[in-house]
Formats: C-alpha cells, structure tokens, sequence
C-alpha cells in the first residue's frame, strides 16, 4: 500500500516534466518579415541568419542573435541584436535592438537626422524609469524607440508598428 507520500511524489514528477517539456518553444509563430534600412526587424530565425545574425545565444525562454558593424542610417558601426521567442528561436522576433559599447551618445545623431527628415518624436515613462523617445512616420511601417534614462548601455531599438506590447505615445 503506497503512502500519501508516495503516491504524491510521481504525480508531481509527472507534472512538473510535463510542464517542463513545453518550456523553451515558442507561444506563437514568427512575424512576417520587416526590414528597415537593410536590417532586419522581425521575422523567423532563417530570416535572422540569412540577415547574419549568426551568433545565437540560446536560453530557456528565448534566443539571441548578434551581429557586430552594423550601419544604421549611414551611422555606427552599432552592435545589434535580435530576440528571438523560444529557446530555438522558433517564435521568430519582433524588434531589432543597436547599442555601442562605449559612447553613451551614439544615438544623437540619429535621431537628429530622423528629425530633419520629419520623423516625429514623443516621450514616455515616469520619473526615471523607463522613458523612451518615440520617433514615427505616417508612412514607416516601424518606429524607433531611444532610451533616455538607462542603468547600462543606451539601446535604439526599431519596432514593427503591429507590435503593441512595446511603448508609444
């Protein structure tokens, strides 16, 4: 006769690998393909590699792609990154990420030169947590995010307007 013990042990094994089994893939399928100046802003994994997106880190929950160089409005060189959802990147991505590694300020003459071109700019956030200048266009099918409080390194991220989980004004 099993005790309580017992025969509560191999239900809980069994539900805890059951869940663990659906960790890592993706919880949708990947976005359709978006570029933006020549890089890549969502879409599959394939899409992330044949953009050389090669160096993939893989996590629990999600993967992410490097590339190093990368020219973003004739500036840089910025180093980029894509988040892939899924622990193999099977959810695809939904923005694309550019940081520099030393210069804080990299990004200003970016959105300058956004500006001059029409681009509109709103701010989000309270306080200091969390602000972001959002640039848009009427007729960019993405929008570009900066960040203007931050604890590490400034990213510009470049976000499909479907994307509604991200921040707009």
């Amino acid at each position: 006769m099993l005790t309580k013990l017992q025969a509560y042990v191999p239900g809980t094994l069994l539900a805890t690998v059951a869940l663990l089994a659906g960790c890592g893939g993706p919880d949708r399928p990947p976005p359709p393909p978006l570029s933006f100046d020549g890089l890549p802003v969502s879409g599959s994994l394939s899409y992330a590699l044949k953009s050389r997106f090669t160096r993939c880190l893989e996590d629990t929950t999600e993967m992410r792609c490097r590339r190093d160089g990368v020219m973003f409005l004739g500036f840089g060189p910025f180093n980029a990154a894509l988040d892939l959802n899924g622990s193999n990147g099977g959810g695809g991505f939904d923005q694309l990420t550019l940081w520099h590694d030393r210069d804080q300020n990299a990004f200003l003459p970016i959105v300058a030169a956004l500006e001059r071109q029409g681009w509109r700019s709103c701010f989000t956030g309270e306080d200091d947590r969390g602000d972001q200048a959002i640039y848009t266009h009427a007729r960019a099918r993405a929008r570009i995010s900066m960040d203007l409080s931050y604890w590490g390194k400034r990213r510009l991220r470049v976000i499909p307007e479907w994307n509604n989980r991200e921040p707009r004004c």
